[in-house]
Parts: structure tokens; C-alpha cells; sequence
């Protein structure tokens, strides 16, 4: 393997994808002349033309419906939003259009299309860019939801969702495009909906997805210092969610914390709350407990921006509290 950023390996994805089939291509704001607004895009004009390399005007509604069109016409186009803060502005195409028309046309169309782009914050860019609607994307029957928290997953996921037939949102992180990690030369998919143990432990099952993964993972790392042995999953996917590997993680540790950036009220962690004590009550020692965002508007300020976001400090006490040890 070689070690290259998160950017890198989503570029990789696409550019072997179009490389493959002729029918993929690039369409956004800035994705061509200005190698992508994160460089995601970089050099993909050179190689593939204006044709299927397209930048746009700023307006998510138009470009997602030409994009929603075509797929349904034979192409599969991969729309990136420079944030998908910007997808509320489209929301209308990605739900109404390109998630029903299977289902509305009794199968007679297909919709592969993968919206892609940021989620998130970014640090000190206020309430209007720093949302995460991976629930709200989650909650619409004919989506499929991903959100890879590292630049191996972010390849073979991204390839997998551009061969979907059905249409994909694919979250990434304006924090994680720098990140660094290592992805096989050779070509590789990995199946969406299909969770990961990225640690396995005895004492505690953390669950999360995205970039709050670091958090999970840095909390695992604190507890074992303190003799916890903490199993960490990577859901990787949101819709459809592997419910199976949390279930079975949760009847081994018998306590469960889900660290989440979303606001709480209907977010993924309420629905992973509700399925583990549904399936695996009578395995729980402590209820759940879910680490979110407080339920507030991100703020510009970082103090304020440290204090809602899920942190290492309100995990550690989250566990804490499912071990009965505060």
C-alpha cells in the first residue's frame, strides 16, 4: 500500500470509474478550471474534457436536476455540492426526483446518480455551513447514505456507490481532505451497508461514522490507559445502517455510547438507540447514551464551537456513566 490524502483517494475512485465507463462524469461548482473547491478534482479536466469534467453556475436546483435527468436518460453522473449546507438549496431534485422515480415509475427507471461533498463543520464558518443532514438524507425511502471516515474507506466506497444503481449521498469533511492513509494500488470496492470493527474490546461498544470517528477512537484510547477495553464500529453507512455488527458488539460489551455530530432530536443515534434496546435489551447492563451536538445553531466563536460539539471530554464521561463509575 501507499499512504495519500483523503482528497486523493476520492479523486482515484472517480477517475478510474470514468475511466471505466464513459457514462460517469463530473458536474459542480468549480470542479474543472478550478480543480474542485478542495482540490478533490484536481488535473480530471486535463484527462477528460469539459464534457464530462462541467462546472456550473451557483445553483444547486439547476445543476442536481440536469443531473437527475440524465441519470434517469442512461448516464451516471456524480454532482458534487461544495457543501451539502448547498443541498437544501437542490433538496427538491435529490428527494422528490431522484429518490422516488423508481418507485413512481413501477421500475421502469433507475436513478444512479451519487451526490457528493463536505458535511459538517469546518471550524469557524457559522451556523449557515456547518449543518450535518445525514438524518434527514437517512430518513428517504430510495437513498443510500455513506459517510467514510478515512481515505481507504473513502475510495472503495466512493467506486461503490458510482456503480449503484440506485442514488447515492456520499458525505465527506472539508477537515478530513488532508488526512493521510493507506489505500492499495490495486482496485477494491467495499460493499455499502456494511459496518466495521475498527477496534475490538470487552467492556463498552462505541459506535460513530465521519470524522467523529476520531473522537471515538481517541476516547478508546484514553480508556485504555485506564484498563477499559473499548470495541469501536465505523458504521461507514447511515441508510442502508448494519445493525447487525452494533447488535451483536452490544450483546458482548453489554453498554453502548453512540457519539454523533448531528443535533439530537431524530438523529442516527436515536435510531441506533431504539434498535439496541429493541434487539438486545435484555443484554444491556446501563441504558444507552448518545453523545450529539447540543441543540443549538454552531456559533463562529471556537470556545462556543468546543463546547456543543461532541468532544473526547463529554465521551469519556459518557462512558463513564453506562459504567456506572460517576
Amino acid at each position: 500500500m501507499r499512504e495519500i490524502q483523503f482528497r486523493e483517494a476520492l479523486r482515484e475512485a472517480m477517475v478510474e470509474e470514468m475511466r471505466l465507463d464513459p457514462k460517469v462524469y463530473l458536474m459542480g461548482e468549480e470542479v474543472a478550471e478550478y480543480n474542485g473547491a478542495y482540490k478533490v478534482s484536481q488535473g480530471m479536466l486535463d484527462e477528460f474534457g469539459a464534457e464530462r469534467v462541467i462546472d456550473t453556475p451557483i445553483a444547486e436546483l439547476g445543476f442536481a436536476g440536469i443531473g437527475v435527468g440524465s441519470a434517469i436518460n442512461g448516464l451516471r453522473p456524480i454532482i458534487e455540492f461544495m457543501t451539502f449546507n448547498f443541498s437544501l438549496v437542490a433538496i427538491d431534485q435529490v428527494i422528490n426526483s431522484a429518490a422516488k422515480i423508481m418507485s413512481m415509475s413501477g421500475g421502469q427507471y433507475s436513478c444512479p446518480i451519487v451526490f457528493r461533498g463536505p458535511t459538517g463543520n469546518a471550524g469557524m464558518l457559522s451556523s449557515q455551513h456547518s449543518q450535518n443532514f445525514e438524518n434527514w438524507f437517512a430518513n428517504t425511502p430510495g437513498l443510500k447514505v455513506v459517510v467514510p471516515s478515512n481515505p481507504y474507506d473513502a475510495k472503495g466506497l466512493l467506486k461503490s456507490s458510482i456503480r449503484d444503481n440506485d442514488p447515492v449521498i456520499f458525505m465527506e469533511s472539508e477537515l478530513m481532505y488532508g488526512d493521510k492513509g493507506q489505500v492499495p494500488e490495486e482496485e477494491y470496492l467495499i460493499p455499502i451497508g456494511q459496518a466495521k470493527i475498527v477496534r475490538e474490546g470487552n467492556d463498552v461498544t462505541i459506535v460513530s461514522f465521519g470524522k467523529i470517528m476520531k473522537v471515538a477512537l481517541a476516547a478508546a484510547d484514553e480508556l485504555a490507559k485506564k484498563g477499559v477495553s473499548a470495541e469501536v464500529i465505523d458504521l461507514r453507512t447511515v441508510r442502508p445502517i448494519d445493525y447487525a455488527t452494533i447488535i451483536n458488539s452490544v450483546k458482548k460489551t453489554n453498554r453502548c455510547v453512540i457519539v454523533e455530530e448531528a443535533w439530537p432530536l431524530s438523529a442516527i443515534s436515536s435510531e441506533l438507540t431504539y434498535n439496541i434496546q429493541r434487539n438486545a435489551f435484555d443484554y444491556l447492563d446501563s441504558p444507552v447514551i448518545r453523545v450529539n451536538s447540543l441543540d443549538l445553531p454552531l456559533p463562529y466563536a471556537p470556545t462556543l464551537i468546543e463546547a456543543i460539539l461532541p468532544s473526547l471530554k463529554r465521551t469519556l464521561e459518557a462512558v463513564d456513566t453506562v459504567m456506572y463509575k460517576k
